[in-house]
């Protein structure tokens, strides 16, 4: 297992707590609170003291492992335990704390603005100092600060799940849109279609409504010259007519005349005798 990173927040030195070996001998003693070897720029721990002076000092230690559990890792096989440094702070510390900050969020290029992990586990890092810083001065101000913390990290929980919730929701939509989009596709193709074969249908009448106009024309032309012809045969033939009847009524009317004219002549002697 890799060791933890580096962090913002104070850790005694790690100690061994126990080794993890398959061959181990039933009467060998567990090695527990074994330190580890001195790094070379870490600081020495402290020599151990009597129970009676060391009792006080387990107070403060105890309440900031409950806050901020000590963390543990394993290197060859065996368990390393690191718990929260109990030793107070200053304000050069808190100004180092600041400064450390800064760097980290440049070493590891966190965004400013906006959304972004890094920055958050950085901050949340300088947080949890301050909350040991504070508690080792006053327990009740850094249980409090404790809550705010929990708080804070419900609240953003919270947002998280809610925020995963509707990229949920949002995929199975844009999914279920894209299925409709398919269908709606489909739709509109045999649409389309349909709209093609109702064109070609509405070509057809149209070519065919042209067809009869135009075989009416010629019918209501050949008609119209029919009947002209017609007009004009009755014509002549009323003109023959009228003058063959002419031609019998002349000979007629003279006739009437003349013999009115003799009529008129008796009559007009039978009244002179």
């Amino acid at each position: 297992m890799i060791p933890p990173p580096d962090s913002l927040l104070q850790y005694n030195p790690p100690v061994l707590v126990s080794r993890r070996t398959e061959k181990r001998s039933p009467g060998a003693l567990p090695l527990k609170g074994t330190p580890p070897p001195p790094a070379p720029t870490g600081p020495v721990p402290p020599p151990a003291r009597t129970a009676v002076v060391a009792e006080p000092a387990k107070q403060p230690q105890e309440l900031l492992n409950a806050i901020l559990p000590p963390r543990e890792w394993e290197e060859d096989n065996r368990l390393w335990v690191q718990e929260v440094s109990s030793t107070p702070s200053t304000r050069v510390d808190v100004v180092q704390l600041q400064e450390r900050l800064d760097l980290r969020l440049q070493q590891r290029q966190a965004r400013e603005t906006g959304l972004c992990p890094v920055r958050r586990e950085l901050y949340s890092q300088c947080f949890d100092e301050l909350i040991r810083e504070t508690t080792i001065n006053c327990a009740e101000r850094g249980l409090l600060l404790l809550r705010v913390r929990d708080e804070i990290q419900m609240t953003i929980a919270a947002y998280q799940t809610l925020y995963e919730s509707s990229v949920v929701f949002g995929t199975r939509k844009a999914l279920q849109a894209e299925q409709g989009k398919a269908d709606m596709e489909e739709r509109i193709t045999k649409l389309e279609e349909e709209k093609q074969e109702l064109e070609r249908q509405v070509s057809d009448e149209k070519a065919r409504c042209k067809a009869i106009e135009n075989r009416e024309n010629e019918r209501r032309q050949i008609e119209e010259k029919k009947h002209a012809e017609e007009v004009q045969l009755l014509k002549r033939t009323n003109q023959q007519l009228k003058a063959q009847l002419e031609s019998i009524i002349a000979p007629n009317k003279n006739f009437l005349s003349s013999s009115r004219q003799r009529s008129e002549k008796l009559s007009e002697q039978e009244v002179c005798n």
